[in-house]
């Protein structure tokens, strides 16, 4: 099957040793595009869908392995689940590996519940960890772990999934 532009994942940026987007070094992968426009979003360069390079999942999965070091992988953006299918090639390759597999949403679980999107909760599904909820300017906080507003949740994603609601993180190296 070959490659079309609709089976590419548009990235605005890969960062290969991050400590601040989850616990451990991990690799960010920084998806272009998102509809939230949140005042104050620490992205803005990653809000217009035009922008940004196209990747293959292997490729993406390459630049994985060159790192032994890395304990996960996280999807952050602009916004991941408006790219979920393209996504998914790439999510259970890094779940084959072994590595552990976050997510950041605009979006909360609820909605995202609602929506019913196939792909979208395909894609949670093979993650470990969503944080969810948009950036809310007048509840940012510097003090909290992994997040950039106090709205925002670090959820068990396959324990929220298997019971239909939120279920937080109690993972430690999450929630500190």
């Amino acid at each position: 099957m070959s490659n079309t532009q609709s089976d590419k994942i548009r990235v605005a940026g890969i960062i290969n040793d991050s400590i601040t987007d989850g616990p451990g070094l991990r690799l960010t992968v920084f998806l272009q595009g998102c509809d939230k426009n949140c005042p104050g979003c620490h992205n803005p360069s990653a809000l217009t869908f035009e922008d940004g390079t196209l990747y293959t999942a292997q490729e993406i999965m390459d630049k994985i392995k060159k790192n032994p070091m890395l304990s996960g992988v996280t999807f952050s953006g602009g916004e991941p689940l408006l790219q979920a299918r393209a996504l998914l090639p790439l999510a259970r390759m890094i779940t084959d590996s072994g590595l552990d597999l976050a997510i950041y949403t605009g979006y909360t679980f609820e909605e995202l519940l609602d929506k019913g999107d196939n792909s979208q909760l395909e894609l949670l599904s093979l993650a470990n960890v969503l944080i969810d909820g948009p950036f809310i300017l007048e509840q940012r906080s510097l003090s909290l772990n992994f997040r950039g507003s106090a709205n925002q949740r670090i959820l068990n994603i396959k324990e929220s999934l298997a019971q239909g609601r939120a279920v937080l993180e109690t993972n430690q190296s999450w929630t500190g």
